[in-house]
């Protein structure tokens, strides 16, 4: 009976060591005999039904509590400024491509700018605004409504963690802290405010750690309606977070290796058999990895369907592709390409572009004129086909493009013929430098190449050049080397173009293959109707990978100053803060900067847990009886969940190439913020009891509550000179004034 007593006991204080639920119960009164047996103080006659109601709905009244306190945060004072602030010139510009259904291109996975895009239709928002950074909003744009849209998703990432920090066996008081930690963060809370992504992204991933928790709640139950229930929200969660931003799949490495720590631990289990075991497999492929998928290309598929006008992003996408879009002019090509014929060649490295050239000189080697590829559609990319050098340069009667057939292709801006010579490619050197050389009567035999025939998209023995359709390889007659697109950029000379050079080992891959896209003849008619068409899969895999290529261009220019970005060295100890616009005296001001407070606790929190669990594990291989039993299990759990997030989510970007920001922090911020309350939890729990505990969380809610208000001016907004908030720069490399 006395052991009935203390599990019930432990239940309602949230012990971790309580059998079923975490949750207190909320049938039982809240009489003061119990508020004695807890340790509080008894009722008084006039208090205690207040007290009792407050004990049978604190499950929902918490949580709403918290909302409106995350509301408050994200939405006072969110239309002060009526200028376009920092990246709202690229998202806001995104979300009217949605609505006017132009095709751009952008390194991010659809969803989230999709759902900014929902935002304007939501605010009537025609499109017609450009979203040019630091320009006023003018009044047809209800920007207000766009910027409350992306900030709903800032305040649902609160109550999130709040039932996640229950999930994971908090005291109710310390998943009320986790919850008020991110409510007061400044920098959380700041970028809430705009319309942006880093919300949406925060929110699923917020989502992601909740249905995770979730479904480990389930784990002694599996395949129950419950456990299946939660299995299926994981993956949708690792779907949205992924198609929001790539950022999301750390979320999806998370999951994925929690998911091998599970399966690894059933094996050997006596009472598992080797079919139900391969049914826990197959379970977890359908949930964590079909589910996701599918998410993520039904993402890209409604942004296919909606972006169905040509745009600026064209060029980033294969010819096929292009044809299909609304105004375009490759509607108009001719199939059959001839010599006399004007085309543009598009590379089949995806994500690298059209064939060019420019009135531009190579600063070494041959010093010509410089042939690059581009990604964006030019009057420089266009060439014309003609006969070799000694022949006329067309042919009397009409002469298509054949296999093996010799052309000359110049270059219309400048006349130049495509050319090539035994001399070192600018980067690499293994290979020959392509250039541009000479003039439409003024060459020699380097500036010949045979056309070679590799395959059709509608037919399956290729006899000539079709435009859109046929890839084929241009080999140089002279030196028996082919044409190839690199995925190396040329430096500032080159305008970070792709380097183009004539293979010498004659690789036979997809950087030499090369397809007509634009075309156009004199004497040929347009294509027969519905000669072009492409397919979904082939498009989903080509955007992809020219995202990546355009991902891995985002390289620090290291002679240039970036005031903006920052190192991730640097974030944990909030070393630079970011100006999200103009520091004029008079304009409202954003200043990017977390919770001193709390990102420098997470920080140590993060910092400290290696060592801390080194600790734990030599006491326990020196068998010390710190733990009850469950606890250390229960607190292993919690720090692969927590400590790993935040470890998976910040790590990665030491090894990355690109421009790194102060928001790339984000995510893991969210892990640590929580790792540090359930540390302040777990030392309490140890060290204290009762109201010393609830006393130590108490104090740690209000200190972040303190210093996020202190700082509120560079959350909410200020308009007068920057230099009054000189007590609040903490650290001399804060660039608040100066």
């Amino acid at each position: 009976m006395d052991a009935v007593k203390r599990r019930h006991t432990s239940a309602l204080r949230g012990d971790p060591l309580a059998t079923g639920t975490t949750k207190e119960p909320t049938h039982l009164a809240y009489s003061s005999e119990y508020a004695e047996k807890q340790g509080h103080a008894p009722l008084r006659p006039d208090d205690s039904r207040l007290k009792t109601y407050w004990h049978e709905n604190a499950h929902w009244l918490i949580p709403v509590i918290l909302t409106l306190m995350a509301a408050f945060t994200r939405l006072y004072r969110i239309a002060d400024s009526r200028f376009v602030v920092w990246d709202e010139a690229h998202f806001g510009k995104f979300g009217s491509y949605y609505i006017k259904g132009t095709f751009y291109h952008d390194v991010h996975p659809p969803l989230a700018k999709m759902l900014v895009g929902l935002s304007g239709v939501l605010a009537r928002f025609k499109g017609n605004f450009e979203f040019k950074s630091g320009v006023e909003y003018p009044e047809h744009v209800n920007f207000a409504v766009m910027r409350i849209f992306n900030a709903l998703f800032g305040i649902g990432a609160i109550p999130l963690a709040y039932f996640t920090a229950l999930n994971l066996n908090f005291s109710r008081p310390a998943a009320v802290l986790a919850a008020v930690f991110i409510i007061c963060d400044n920098a959380l809370a700041t970028i809430s405010r705009f319309i942006l992504l880093d919300a949406m992204l925060l929110f699923f991933t917020a989502l992601s750690l909740y249905c995770l928790t979730g479904f480990h709640r389930q784990r002694h139950h599996p395949f129950t309606y419950g456990w299946w229930k939660w299995l299926v929200l994981t993956g949708l969660s690792l779907g949205l977070v992924s198609s929001s931003k790539w950022v999301g799949f750390f979320a999806v490495a998370l999951v994925g290796l929690y998911t091998l720590e599970q399966l690894y631990g059933m094996l050997g289990a006596p009472d598992l058999q080797w079919r139900r075991y391969a049914q826990h497999w197959a379970a977890r492929v359908v949930g964590l990895i079909i589910v996701p998928v599918l998410v993520y290309v039904i993402c890209f598929k409604i942004h296919f369907l909606i972006l169905h006008r040509s745009g600026p992003g064209d060029a980033t996408m294969s010819s096929l592709f292009q044809s299909g879009l609304t105004g375009t002019n490759l509607r108009d090509n001719p199939l059959n390409v001839a010599f006399g014929s004007t085309v543009t060649l598009m590379s089949n490295t995806r994500g690298i572009g059209l064939l060019h050239s420019h009135p531009h000189l190579y600063p070494e080697g041959s010093k010509q004129q410089q042939v690059t590829c581009y990604g964006h559609k030019d009057d420089n990319n266009n060439f014309i086909l003609l006969k070799p050098h000694g022949q006329p340069e067309l042919p009397a009667a009409l002469e298509y493009i054949r296999n093996g057939t010799v052309v000359r292709l110049v270059h219309i801006s400048t006349g130049a013929n495509l050319h090539s010579h035994p001399v070192e490619a600018p980067l690499s050197k293994e290979d020959y430098e392509v250039s541009a050389y000479g003039n439409r009567t003024t060459g020699d035999i380097y500036d010949h190449w045979r056309v070679e025939l590799v395959d059709d998209l509608a037919q399956d023995r290729p006899d000539q050049v079709r435009s859109l359709l046929t890839r084929f390889r241009l080999r140089h007659v002279s030196m028996n080397c082919l044409l190839r697109a690199n995925r190396r950029n040329l430096p500032e000379w080159g305008y970070k173009q792709n380097e183009v050079v004539c293979d010498r080992k004659n690789r036979a891959d997809d950087q030499t293959l090369w397809n007509v896209e634009y075309h156009r003849h004199e004497e040929l008619p347009p294509a027969p109707p519905n000669s072009y068409h492409s397919s979904f899969l082939n498009d989903l895999v080509h955007l992809n990978v020219a995202m990546a290529v355009t991902n891995n261009a985002l390289v620090p220019n290291r002679d240039k100053i970036d005031v903006l970005s920052s190192e991730p060295i640097q974030w944990p100890f909030l070393i630079l803060g970011m100006r999200m616009c103009g520091w004029d005296d008079d304009r409202v001001k954003y200043y990017l900067l977390g919770n001193p407070l709390l990102w420098w606790g997470s920080a140590v929190a993060a910092l400290a847990t290696p060592f801390l669990m080194l600790y734990y594990v030599v006491r326990q291989v020196r068998q010390y009886r710190d733990w009850q039993k469950g606890e250390w299990d229960q607190f292993w759990h919690t720090a692969e969940m927590l400590w790993g997030g935040w470890a998976l989510h910040y790590l990665p970007f030491f090894i990355m190439g690109r421009v790194t920001y102060l928001h790339h922090y984000f995510p893991a911020v969210y892990f640590g913020m929580l790792w540090l309350a359930g540390l302040l939890d777990h030392f309490g729990r140890r060290l204290f009891r009762g109201r010393l505990h609830d006393a130590i969380l108490l104090t740690a809610g209000v200190a972040a509550v303190s210093v996020f208000w202190y700082f509120a001016p560079f959350t909410f907004g200020f308009n007068y000179p920057a230099k009054e908030l000189a007590s609040r720069k903490w650290l001399s490399t804060w660039n608040i004034y100066s």
